[in-house]
């Protein structure tokens, strides 16, 4: 049984039509990251924060899993493989294909955490900043989002399954954003197997094994078919 860890970024769910995370002109959905995205942020002006995340949260429940999602599920459950998909992404589009063994490196849109306490609860659709928190009653709700400057989640669980993985699989990501863009390093470093799927070549990708290049819909599937025919 193979152990196989996939590394999965914006572009596998740009065709469900959530916008990618960082376009050309340094805005995301017409504000500046700096604005939206950093603990300072939200210090500044925590009701356009709560304002843009409800946007992103309705965004994405309005979305629908793609044939990319809809594969790494198909492959998880195959069993013939200990698959891990290890996310950036916010949406819980990989939740609703199917997929179980997951990690949200970056948190979600589906979940509350508490600023003051760090107590944790799912996220109602429109969020205050003024909500108290069921733990400690305090109002400092914000989205369950790992922002710029702050450590992502689980990494403790990412780095040693890498390492001991027997395939590192990269899909949809831009390679730009740390630690994520480190993994394949990492993997490399540790003799592990590296194939990238993306719209286009990444900023890492020639420490690629292998590379694949087009839309996720097409390269996914066909990456998928292929090692289910493997067996």
């Amino acid at each position: 049984m193979a152990r196989i860890v996939i590394l999965t970024g914006a572009g596998i769910s740009a065709e469900s039509g959530i916008r990618t995370f960082r376009a050309s002109d340094g805005l995301w959905e017409e504000h500046r990251i700096e604005e939206v995205a950093t603990p300072e942020g939200f210090a500044r002006d925590p009701v356009l924060v709560q304002r843009f995340y409800n946007a992103r949260r309705a965004a994405a429940a309005a979305a629908q899993p793609n044939a990319a999602h809809l594969a790494l599920a198909e492959l998880e459950a195959d069993g013939r493989h200990q698959v891990l998909v290890v996310t950036q992404n916010v949406d819980d589009l990989h939740e609703r294909a199917g997929t179980q063994n997951l990690i949200h490196m970056h948190g979600t849109l589906t979940g509350a955490l508490c600023a003051a306490c760090g107590h944790r609860w799912p996220a109602p659709q429109e969020m205050s900043a003024k909500d108290p928190c069921p733990a400690c009653s305090k109002p400092a709700t914000r989205p369950d989002i790992v922002w710029f400057g702050e450590m992502p989640y689980r990494m403790e669980e990412i780095w040693p399954a890498l390492r001991r993985a027997d395939l590192f699989v990269s899909i949809g990501t831009s390679g730009n954003v740390y630690p994520a863009a480190g993994f394949v390093a990492d993997a490399m470093h540790a003799g592990v197997p590296t194939l990238e799927l993306n719209l286009e070549p990444s900023t890492g990708t020639r420490m690629f094994d292998e590379a694949r290049h087009g839309p996720a819909t097409q390269v996914v599937p066909a990456w998928v078919r292929e090692m289910l025919a493997q067996g």
